[in-house]
């Protein structure tokens, strides 16, 4: 089968019609993206059905319980969290988020100009008046 036949087979007009692609085009740009799209596909396929097939289909009481850092729970896992944990879960990304800004400032630091260097400046700044804020509302305490 050769790779005319294909696109002579699967030929889409509306493609072709609406982004004014030619059909060598549509042969030598997308034939790439199109044999990965397929392997990467069967692929995926293929390691699925592999990794069911092989693997060990016995559970027991052990592997069904919840896991509590290496210790038996104390009870059933199915309850209710307390919203400290929903708080401190937050303040983790969005402080966590804002420090991953900081890595490109400081590797292109030479680079910048007068008002991407204060522009960081003032950044950093919000951020220290968030966690202070953060700080005062003692979102970060347990008691």
């Amino acid at each position: 089968m050769t790779i005319d036949l294909f696109f002579n087979l699967f030929d889409n007009h509306l493609l072709l019609k609406h982004f004014s692609l030619t059909e060598s085009l549509l042969k030598t740009e997308y034939l790439g993206i199109f044999i990965y799209l397929i392997i990467a596909i069967v692929l995926s396929i293929i390691l699925v059905i592999l990794s069911y097939s092989f693997s060990n289909q016995n559970p027991d009481l052990e592997k069904l319980s919840a896991y509590e850092c290496g210790f038996e729970p104390y009870e059933d896992s199915r309850h209710r969290f307390d919203v400290k944990f929903c708080v401190i879960g937050i303040l983790f990304i969005i402080f966590d988020i804002e420090i991953m800004f900081l890595f490109p400032w400081c590797v292109t630091l030479a680079q910048l100009n007068l008002l991407g260097f204060w522009s960081m400046i003032d950044f950093i700044l919000e951020l220290g008046v968030a966690f202070i804020y953060v700080w005062t509302m003692r979102a970060l305490e347990w008691n």
